[in-house]
């Protein structure tokens, strides 16, 4: 009989304790437990950083939570192999483009949060709603992207009375059950691969779609969850960069040969898995040490914003605040619906 696959924080275990590529840092793992605690007393690492960004939608907008499910969706692949920051929408790159896309489309009158809309949508509108700021630059991947929009809006449709609003509603109150229930809804989001003889989660989207949802509510209403620690950090190319310039993540020669050649890796290389199950493991790691460390030493500080979301969202944060800097660490390339 088939081993059931492992949730994401059991695969990163699984994953480095068999990884042949990378090694995990002790000192390294200490390093960045000092940042995050420093990031939490700094009020950087907070859950309010989310809806006070421009871009993201404010929890009492009453489209907030399909708007999510909708850039969630659509949140992979904003890079072009040869060049990475070319495609710009309203000056935005990366993730952030994507978000001016979606809320473009709003303004020119689509309804576009609407599953009724996009599960019959075509190409030629998806080419609308992603332009560019050259008007020549093309998201990569447009056709994928097609495929995912009409994907989820016919089983939101067909299943949910046409709301990602109800699938939350479902899980009760728990982020595991949400998890479970969108990777099984929604096939683009099962973010999966075979690594050393085992079925491994690693959920990238599925998972960032429940923090969005905590994080633009506040851990208030359809964002409240009574499970948010199974939720791990969100394995994606530019977060390792962060973890290997504080000294928790190296690489074997071998594996930085291949990330400096730039060659195109396959989704579920083992090389791929490695990273971004390290990735996990190390997140999850600082998790723990932190909270203990603030038990231990800051009593008084509350441990509402200590999640594996907010973590993220400050690792990743810092990629880009010190991308010029960071530039020396290769990254793995991958052209994937999954991140």
């Amino acid at each position: 009989m088939a081993q059931p696959a492992l949730l994401p924080r059991e695969s990163g275990e699984y994953i480095v304790k068999n990884a042949k590529y990378i090694k995990v840092s002790e000192d390294g793992l200490k390093n960045l437990t000092q940042e995050i605690i420093k990031g939490i007393q700094d009020k950087v690492i907070d859950v309010n950083n989310f809806s006070q960004h421009d871009l993201h939608p404010k929890p009492t907008d009453a489209f907030a939570a399909e708007w999510i499910f909708v850039v969630d969706t659509l949140n992979f692949c904003f890079w072009t192999p040869t060049d990475y920051t070319k495609y710009k929408v309203d000056g935005y790159t990366g993730y952030f483009a994507l978000c001016a896309a979606i809320n473009r489309a709003m303004k020119d009158g689509l309804d576009i949060t609407n599953a009724e809309f996009y599960s019959k949508i075509d190409l030629e509108t998806v080419k609308k709603i992603f332009r560019s700021d050259d008007g020549e630059t093309m998201v990569p991947l447009l056709e994928e992207r097609l495929k995912c929009f009409i994907e989820v809006g016919t089983r939101l449709c067909d299943k949910w009375q046409g709301k990602f609003e109800n699938v939350i509603k479902a899980a009760n109150g728990s982020a595991l059950s949400l998890l479970k229930l969108i990777v099984q809804e929604f096939p683009c989001f099962r973010d999966e691969a075979d690594y050393a003889g085992q079925r491994v989660c690693l959920y990238k989207r599925a998972q960032i779609l429940v923090g969005d949802i905590w994080a633009c509510f506040r851990g208030k209403g359809l964002g409240s969850f009574t499970d948010l620690y199974h939720i791990t950090m969100f394995a994606d190319y530019r977060v390792p960069q962060v973890l290997v310039h504080f000294g928790s993540l190296f690489y074997t020669e071998e594996l930085m040969e291949v990330l400096k050649s730039d060659k195109l890796m396959k989704n579920g290389d083992p090389m791929e898995v490695e990273i971004r199950g390290a990735s996990i493991y190390i997140v999850e790691r600082v998790k723990d040490m932190v909270l203990q460390e603030l038990n231990e030493k800051y009593p008084e500080i509350s441990k509402d914003n200590v999640n594996s979301i907010l973590i993220d969202h400050f690792l990743w944060d810092y990629r880009r605040r010190y991308a010029k800097e960071l530039e020396y660490i290769p990254f793995h390339k991958v052209l994937s619906v999954y991140y």
